[in-house]
């Protein structure tokens, strides 16, 4: 299949069509918490800062439909801000089931350039799931949220890795019909924009930091950092991407760079002579008084 063609533009839009997923946030299967299952998900500090990036994508993909002339196209994208914007409705919904308290800051205003700010959201999107793939997988290893909340967040997750699927397949079709479709030339723009969605990732977990209340306490945060180690999370990230990556056509493209850089920077470590946490391991060998 020929990345540009018509078939290519027919089997990308289509998968994501033929894949959704119909459902009312309010009406899944939510359960009752109390104790310290409440008490931990009302610590985590970001539900404000997910509830505000649903939102403002949900818009943006809207905003961004009504300038497609594609009918194709058009109607793919319109479901995906229907889907991003069903997210922004599910975080809102548990914010207010479960009592989290937030400050009520709004979402970021729509940007002045709609498909600058969509193409940059995409690769966003392609960073914040690669690496939500793997805390996913160690928070629900960790069992730090019961059961039923990480299976009604992993069909965020799933919906995500339709998007970013989407997403790579329409960027790689435009680029090819503009002719722009080299794959060093496309390289070269995947970076920048990477380095973009980098940046503004680095600012969200700094302000994320700042605003971390004293509730989420150190015991928390240990169940899942505790043996923590960067190798460990970037195999998890890569066997959770290529997990949810299998289930779409193999003919669709999907998103690289960042596979590629985990699987270099394991490369690396591997390479590296291992060396053991002698502070954790003695913590964990001293004796009891």
């Amino acid at each position: 299949m020929k990345i540009g063609s018509e078939e290519h533009k027919d089997l990308f839009c289509r998968s994501l069509m033929t894949s959704h997923r119909l459902y009312e946030p309010e009406q899944l299967p939510w359960p009752d918490l109390d104790g310290q299952a409440l008490a931990r998900l009302r610590s985590i500090p970001f539900w404000e800062e997910a509830l505000n990036t649903e939102l403002s994508a949900g818009a943006k993909v809207n905003s961004f439909t009504e300038t497609i002339t594609d009918p194709l196209i058009r109607e793919a994208i319109a479901l995906q801000g229907l889907e991003e914007a069903r997210h922004g409705r599910l975080f809102r919904f548990l914010i207010a089931r479960y009592g989290v308290e937030i400050s009520g800051r709004p979402p970021a205003a729509l940007p002045q350039n709609i498909e600058s700010g969509f193409i940059q959201f995409g690769y966003g999107e392609c960073l914040d799931s690669f690496l939500g793939f793997g805390m996913f997988k160690i928070a629900r290893q960790a069992n730090f949220l019961p059961e039923p909340l990480f299976e009604i967040f992993d069909i965020l997750l799933q919906e995500e890795a339709r998007h970013v699927v989407f997403f790579v397949n329409w960027v790689a079709y435009n680029q090819a019909n503009q002719g722009r479709g080299v794959r060093p030339l496309r390289a070269m723009t995947s970076l920048w924009h990477y380095g973009q969605a980098v940046k503004g990732l680095f600012k969200l977990a700094s302000n994320t930091t700042e605003n971390v209340s004293n509730d989420f306490s150190a015991t928390d945060a240990s169940e899942l950092m505790d043996d923590f180690s960067l190798e460990q999370y970037l195999t998890d990230c890569l066997q959770e991407n290529t997990r949810r990556m299998n289930e779409f056509d193999s003919r669709l493209l999907q998103p690289r760079f960042l596979p590629t850089l985990a699987s270099f920077a394991l490369f690396t470590f591997r390479l590296l002579p291992k060396r053991q946490n002698t502070s954790i391991q003695s913590q964990k060998n001293a004796p009891t008084i």
